[in-house]
């Protein structure tokens, strides 16, 4: 009698959107999976690696749209596990960075479901190796933020650790928050014709960069569409960034 299959769920980082950027780990946990429970930030080009006979669910999180609750997502991973499928947890970039994995891990863990988690590509590190640039120098950076733009509050409004003319800041999610973002990082010190930038739709097809300073972040991110994804860098080191893409994103990997 063949052994019974664990209860797991694989929290898998997709990364920025290439599928050529996924680990070999993450592709198969992909291959394996019964069902895939999809965010809505994952890239065409990797869920075109999901098999034909996977179940795919969208449970994306978009802003200011309709989306299910993390509570449903929780529960419905632990059904799917439970009833003896394999699970995967399909996360654009990598699942420790503002992906939610703590609750998720205490929710299924709770309930006997093991968790297996498989980073990926942060869009940050992405960006700056697509258009040419670094999140570190000597002499201009010599630390590195990740912050999100908004909380379960609402907007970010603490931003003195990002003060330091020699942090370069990574802010996920905060096209919908940047005029207060902005507003805080120049009231805690940030000199307002700080270089930045806006990273748009990074390793997609029609992935685009912006150059700007801090004080023209908002009128600048007001002309991006609607339903980008985005990541804003702002520092000294984006000076260096190329406004043109230095490698295509393109569909290198293919499910066989």
């Amino acid at each position: 009698m063949p052994p019974e299959r664990q209860v797991m769920v694989q929290l898998v980082g997709a990364g920025p959107g290439a599928a050529d950027l996924l680990t070999l780990r993450a592709l198969r946990a992909i291959e394996a999976a019964d069902i895939v429970l999809m965010d809505a930030l994952v890239g065409d080009d990797v869920r075109a690696l999901i098999p034909s006979h996977t179940r795919v669910v969208d449970v994306g999180k978009r802003a200011h749209r309709p989306s299910p609750s993390q509570d449903f997502i929780n529960r419905l991973m632990a059904r799917c596990a439970k009833s003896g499928a394999r699970v995967v947890r399909l996360k654009g970039g990598d699942p420790s960075l503002f992906g939610r994995v703590s609750e998720e891990r205490a929710f299924l863990e709770k309930r006997g479901v093991r968790v297996e988690v498989i980073p990926g590509v942060t869009s940050a590190s992405a960006a700056a190796a697509q258009f040419g640039f670094s999140l570190t120098e000597r002499g201009a950076a010599r630390r590195v933020l990740f912050a999100t733009g908004r909380t379960m509050s609402g907007a970010q409004l603490d931003w003195r650790a990002a003060a330091d003319a020699q942090t370069t800041l990574c802010v996920y999610m905060g096209c919908a928050q940047i005029e207060t973002i902005t507003q805080r990082l120049i009231n805690a010190g940030r000199a307002p014709n700080t270089l930045a930038l806006a990273a748009i739709d990074i390793e997609r097809p029609h992935a685009r960069l912006v150059q700007c300073t801090l004080s023209d972040l908002a009128d600048t991110l007001a002309q991006t569409p609607k339903g980008s994804a985005v990541l804003i860098v702002i520092g000294e080191v984006t000076i260096s960034a190329r406004t043109t893409v230095i490698h295509e994103a393109a569909a290198r990997v293919r499910h066989g």
